[in-house]
């Protein structure tokens, strides 16, 4: 029988290694918190980042950087006065930016199996430095690539056992494209739901993506 849901949280974030890439989705809504709490706890170090922007100096992730257990951020955007910002003027983070609209589809890529596939987005910008562009039907375009994680720590409104998951509303944000990407998705889902409830077209996130899932009830998660 196909069960995915482990007992807490230690559980599922066990066996995540010293220098993996984490992709952490939400921006608002649909982080998944508790989840980046338990990896601070976890104790994993020289982590690489993917999210959509560097966060401000409270909540998980400031937290998270905060701790130095990550070394470099991939992002859309960072404050400079944030953890992220002062960080990186210190020389204790690297630090690459990528377009939000770039960041989603590098990892759409990684998800969809595309090895590379050119953007118009920043080919004219410092972005482009040294790198391989190409002009296509008249358009100066960049050459990009899939970004790929080790681990997608993921936030679910409902799961059922098989790991089928339902976001809410703007909480779905990059959460399906960053569970496509992962070697290792591990979710944290409000509720439990039996097997069948979820209508085929309602399955934001199919189970054949997900390997971990935590019940983490809406009373329980950070504030």
């Amino acid at each position: 029988m196909i069960d995915k849901f482990v007992p807490d949280v230690a559980a599922a974030l066990n066996g995540i290694a010293d220098g993996a890439v984490i992709l952490l989705p939400g921006f608002g809504n649909g982080m998944p918190e508790t989840l980046l709490v338990g990896l601070i706890a976890q104790g994993a170090r020289d982590l690489t980042l993917v999210a959509n922007a560097g966060g401000r100096d409270t909540g998980p992730t400031a937290d998270l950087l905060a701790s130095g257990h990550v070394g470099k951020l991939i992002c859309s955007y960072v404050r400079a006065d944030s953890v992220a910002g002062r960080l990186f003027a210190a020389g204790k983070l690297e630090l690459e930016i990528v377009p939000q609209g770039t960041l989603a589809e590098r990892l759409r890529a990684a998800g969809a199996g595309i090895e590379a596939f050119y953007t118009p987005t920043g080919a004219d910008t410092l972005l482009a430095e040294g790198r391989e562009t190409r002009t296509i039907n008249g358009r100066l375009c960049l050459l990009e690539y899939p970004l790929r994680g080790d681990v997608a720590l993921i936030d679910a409104w409902q799961a059922d056992r098989w790991g089928n998951l339902t976001h809410r509303e703007s909480a779905r944000n990059y959460n399906p494209i960053m569970a496509t990407a992962a070697t290792l998705t591990i979710v944290q889902t409000r509720h439990i739901v039996p097997l069948g409830d979820i209508p085929p077209a309602s399955v934001h996130t199919p189970g054949v993506f997900v390997h971990r899932v935590v019940h983490i009830p809406l009373e329980t998660a950070p504030a």
